[in-house]
């Protein structure tokens, strides 16, 4: 029998009533449990003013049914499919209401604390764990009651390292604690680690507890990125080396290094990341397109980082106005000129993927060309749209187009990657990106983890000194390569999660 909305409305606010549950208690439960509706839309539809999707009702009957059920587990509101819960999962639900709680009105550096007590509402104590920017350790965030005696992890050689960069959690019993190291990330950005130390070796084998972990660490990272806008307290933990005032800007200007949509992913990175000066990528994502554009000014101090973030915000701000791929290019050099009078200069591309068809379309501005990689090989060096460095005026601009397939990753990089020199003097060089490119193809490796290797791989070329900032950027047109961004059981991401 098909329970009506009216009816549903009615007894889920009678069993608020007598649960004692307010709009903001059954909101903050009901989104713990991804629930995709606002507090306003929710609070029409219990007031008869609005409605909400069946399955969206439903969640908002199992919150209420919960916390009666504290109470008096008789007194059910029903749902509209007799018998069958909603699809998602109540476990974790105190630790993750506490979580968002805590984290209210917190600054970043209590998070720990927050994090102490939501653990405690999940059965198990728990310590997080941050990837420093240079991408080469986890720093435990002080401040909790068992971070105590924490030092920093490398991302190679542990168990923590392993479920960063493979995106897989991690159980061990050394030491005679039992834990589990739970990949965090915001979307599909990796931050960092958490061990969860769990009672006893068998809950390890508990699969309830695995998923539960990971609730508990997935709604963490959303919170640690929404927290870490306001204050320094986490950022100084990500630190392991002085950065520059130059890299300071270029820093600010820069997207999440990873993003992604349910249509494609993109993964980025720059070196050396405590001194880069006048390098720059930026990224846009909506439901029909991905923009995504590089930039490298000319020079390698806070003049440079100058000309980058001019060159950026330009492009931002044409973008955002709704014109055109051409347009996007002559705002980022019309900028400069205007700034800099045409005394300084920068290359770059700019381009953007439809996402439904795979047209490409794209401007590169005296820039090392972009790759595409399919199928395990580069197939492609696209040398159609060009024009002259922004900064210097063009006398002919044209805009290429290409067809990408389903499953091609576009590669944009700047000539740090190629220019790397070795001991003995030999440059990188396009075969040396384009052999790595391919060799790091079909392996399994995350995205972002292919972007992060061959940036550590460049910097140690050049025994940690890059002569030139280093920038590379892989844009996957894929609806498969997110699940290895997933270590949920059961998820279909990577095995041992």
């Amino acid at each position: 029998m098909t329970v009506s909305e009216n009816r549903q409305r009615h007894a889920i606010r009678s069993v608020m009533q007598r649960a004692g549950l307010t709009t903001e208690d059954v909101w903050v439960r009901y989104f713990a449990l991804g629930g995709d509706a606002d507090p306003v839309e929710l609070d029409l539809f219990l007031d008869g003013l609005g409605t909400l999707p069946a399955l969206e009702r439903d969640v908002v009957a199992s919150v209420v049914n919960e916390a009666l059920d504290e109470l008096a587990p008789a007194a059910r509101a029903p749902y509209v499919r007799r018998g069958r819960e909603p699809a998602r999962d109540a476990g974790a639900l105190p630790a993750l209401v506490e979580l968002l709680r805590g984290a209210h009105l917190a600054p970043p550096d209590r998070l720990p604390t927050v994090v102490d007590r939501a653990a405690q509402a999940l059965g198990v104590r728990a310590v997080l764990y941050l990837v420093d920017y240079a991408g080469t350790r986890l720093a435990p965030v002080p401040g909790g009651a068992h971070a105590g005696g924490r030092t920093t992890l490398s991302l190679h050689g542990t168990l923590p390292g392993r479920a960063f960069r493979m995106l897989e959690a991690q159980s061990s019993t050394s030491g005679g604690r039992a834990r589990l190291w739970i990949p965090v990330l915001d979307g599909v950005e990796r931050l960092g680690v958490l061990d969860v130390m769990v009672p006893d070796a068998a809950a390890l084998e508990d699969p309830a507890l695995h998923e539960q972990c990971w609730w508990f660490a997935h709604y963490l990272g959303h919170v640690l990125t929404g927290v870490s806008r306001y204050g320094d307290g986490l950022d100084g933990v990500r630190r392991s080396e002085h950065r520059t005032v130059a890299a300071e800007l270029v820093w600010q200007l820069l997207p999440p290094l990873t993003s992604g949509t349910d249509r494609v992913l993109v993964s980025g990175r720059l070196e050396p990341s405590g001194s880069v000066g006048g390098d720059v990528f930026d990224v846009a994502l909506s439901e029909e397109h991905a923009h995504v554009a590089i930039f490298d000014a000319t020079g390698h101090d806070l003049g440079a980082g100058l000309v980058a973030a001019t060159a950026v915000s330009a492009y931002r701000n044409a973008r955002r106005e709704g014109r055109s791929l051409f347009d996007q290019a002559q705002a980022v050099h019309t900028a400069l000129v205007d700034q800099f009078g045409g005394a300084t200069f920068a290359t770059g591309v700019v381009a953007r993927l439809d996402l439904t068809t795979g047209r490409l379309r794209y401007v590169a501005a005296g820039h090392p060309y972009p790759l595409v990689l399919r199928d395990g090989r580069v197939v492609r060096t696209l040398q159609d749209g060009r024009r002259t460095l922004f900064g210097l005026e063009a006398t002919h601009v044209s805009v290429g187009e290409e067809q990408l397939e389903p499953g091609d990753i576009l590669v944009l990089y700047s000539d740090g990657i190629t220019e790397a020199r070795d001991a003995r003097g030999v440059p990188f060089g396009a075969d040396g990106l384009r052999g790595y490119l391919e060799r790091q193809s079909g392996t399994g490796t995350p995205l972002p983890e292919v972007v992060r290797r061959l940036c550590t791989e460049i910097l140690a070329r050049q025994r940690g000194v890059l002569q030139d900032d280093a920038t590379l950027v892989l844009v996957h047109w894929t609806t498969e390569g997110q699940l290895r961004l997933d270590p949920r059981p059961g998820s279909g991401g990577p095995p041992g999660a």
